[in-house]
């Protein structure tokens, strides 16, 4: 084989290798999370909302700190204009509501046979909110918003994700420093996992070496998520039922990321075990210098839906796509990421948002080509006063796909 990198070592060896990293980063602090939720109020204040419900999940871990999981029993807190926070949870759950709770608020319950609904519009009104838009989590499940909606006839409720997204699109440079120790971590684990490689290896085998080598970087929970494809199951995006094992001179896709203090990484590396035909090589190329032209056209002051637009016309020059026809792109260039892997902004057509520092999203313009391989190239990108910057910097060539012999 001609390619650096790829295959020669073994699980044992790259796991024994490892030392762990993910101490070296800190959380996000309780001062932080208060700021979040002083910029929202004063959001509020802008588009004169009085108040704001954040469902349990992403948006109240976000605001508040608290790690709550959405289920069938309303938990969640409003926030109100002035910065009055007020949480709403089963009666039985409030000794574990006070101990979860980061930032201070009152804690209403409910009791089981009674409405969670009612208990909503009850606190609204008993803080002076008796008329008016409530802004509504956009993740708040529709039993909740059919449940407020048939128990009041005052209050408008409307989705929160102008202020949710607002904040949350942009991120602070504490979690830039957690999401690129995040990256740093995962690519290692991409380069220790190509290591592994050999002939007849199972994309299940790879998986499982994945999580454990996120784990021993210090990603307690493992791999957030694994996708590992070989040969025709690489041109299915997302993968396929029943993946096939590897053979030699074929394309392998790895895509994977791990959670580090709520934050998710996020990276896919695509290159040959063995020697790579000359379509293989082919696009390969074509996938690089479009996740080029995708970078160069992410510039502050435009907007999201240029970068996709600069994708598709590489494509196109390369009489791939065009749209979303195959061989091409089948799917938008990027997604957001933060505390969820898919989040605001979207790097797809008709997404008009405007680039803005410290917005962070992927760069991944894959390439399929039916019933043979796909190619997907995925780094993510952040958004400085000085213009887009790499978490990790870009595959080299389909040889040296990690840079070893530079």
């Amino acid at each position: 084989m001609n390619t650096f990198g790829i295959g020669g070592s073994t699980i044992e060896a790259e796991l024994n290798a490892i030392t762990p990293t993910a101490h070296l980063v800190e959380p996000i602090q309780k001062e932080e999370f208060q700021a979040r939720i002083n910029k929202a109020c004063l959001m509020m204040k802008a588009q004169n909302k009085q108040a704001m419900y954040l469902h349990a999940g992403t948006n109240l871990f976000y605001f508040t700190g608290m790690k709550w999981s959405s289920s069938e029993r309303m938990v969640g807190a409003i926030l109100f204009q002035n910065g009055d926070l007020h949480f709403i949870a089963p009666k039985f759950e409030k000794g574990t509501i006070l101990d979860f709770m980061l930032i201070k608020g009152d804690v209403n319950c409910w009791e089981e046979h009674k409405s969670p609904f009612k208990l909503f519009t009850k606190i609204l009104i008993q803080n002076k909110v008796t008329q008016g838009d409530i802004l509504m989590d956009e993740a708040t499940p529709f039993f909740i918003i059919d449940g407020i909606n048939k128990c009041n006839e005052v209050f408008t409720l409307e989705s929160a994700t102008p202020i949710t997204a607002g904040c949350r699109m942009i991120k602070s440079d504490a979690e830039i420093a957690i999401m690129q120790h995040a990256m740093n971590i995962t690519l290692e684990v991409q380069k220790a996992a190509a290591r592994i490689l050999r002939v007849g290896i199972s994309a299940k085998e790879v998986e499982d070496f994945i999580h454990e080598a996120h784990i021993a970087y210090g990603a307690t929970a493992g791999s957030y998520f694994c996708i590992v494809l070989f040969g025709v199951d690489s041109s299915f995006p997302h993968g396929v039922k029943t993946p096939k094992n590897l053979e030699l001179n074929e394309v392998v896709l790895v895509d994977t990321g791990c959670v580090l203090h709520d934050y998710i990484s996020d990276i896919t590396r695509t290159y040959v075990f063995g020697e790579a035909d000359d379509l293989q090589r082919s696009i390969w190329n074509i996938e690089k210098e479009t996740q080029q032209a995708a970078f160069k056209a992410a510039k502050l002051g435009r907007v999201c839906a240029d970068i996709d637009a600069a994708a598709r016309k590489t494509l196109e020059s390369h009489q791939l796509g065009p749209k979303y026809d195959l061989p091409g792109l089948p799917h938008r260039t990027g997604h957001g990421i933060g505390l969820d892997i898919h989040e605001w902004p979207y790097i797809v057509k008709n997404d008009n948002t405007v680039l803005a520092e410290g917005m962070a999203f992927s760069n991944e313009p894959m390439i399929c080509v039916p019933n043979k391989f796909g190619i997907r190239h995925e780094d993510h990108i952040y958004m400085t006063e000085n213009g887009a910057k790499w978490f990790t910097e870009p595959m080299h060539s389909i040889e040296d796909p990690f840079g070893i012999s530079k």
